[in-house]
């Protein structure tokens, strides 16, 4: 199912032109119109997910298995130093366009934008504090 407002629907299936560096029955993979490194590229569904939690579970247990393979290639041809797998839900994750994909991100030594944490700060939490989140969430 697309969705015909949805511009990476457009960029998944084909009708807007990308650079797209695979193809399968479920995925595009393009680079990033406004790449942060040199190789970032994007893992997008055929079909219309606007997030993890509506994401079908075909297309779940496909994703890993291809970004792991995408990246491989990557580090391969484009030597890159380390790698980040990105994927935001929601507009306070920084989620700016509402159809799930993933983020293929090569990381080089050399580069100016390098961060180990990506912008984000340790929330500090005590040992308490983990433990009461840690009971709230387990499942069994």
């Amino acid at each position: 199912m697309k969705d015909d407002n949805c511009i990476f629907c457009k960029l998944a299936n084909g009708d807007i032109p990308t650079n797209k560096i695979y193809e399968d029955d479920l995925f595009t993979v393009i680079l990033d119109a406004d790449p942060v490194s040199r190789g970032h590229a994007l893992i997008l569904p055929k079909n219309h997910y606007a997030n993890i939690y509506e994401l079908g579970d075909k297309e779940a247990a496909a994703i890993f298995p291809l970004a792991k393979k995408i990246a491989s290639h990557m580090k391969e041809v484009l030597h890159c130093d380390g790698f980040n797998v990105l994927q935001n839900n929601g507009e306070t994750a920084g989620q700016s366009v509402f159809h799930f994909h993933m983020h293929l991100i090569p990381r080089y030594n050399d580069a100016p934008n390098n961060s180990t944490l990506l912008g984000f700060s340790h929330a500090g939490l005590s040992d308490d504090e983990i433990k009461e989140i840690c009971d709230k969430l387990r499942m069994n």
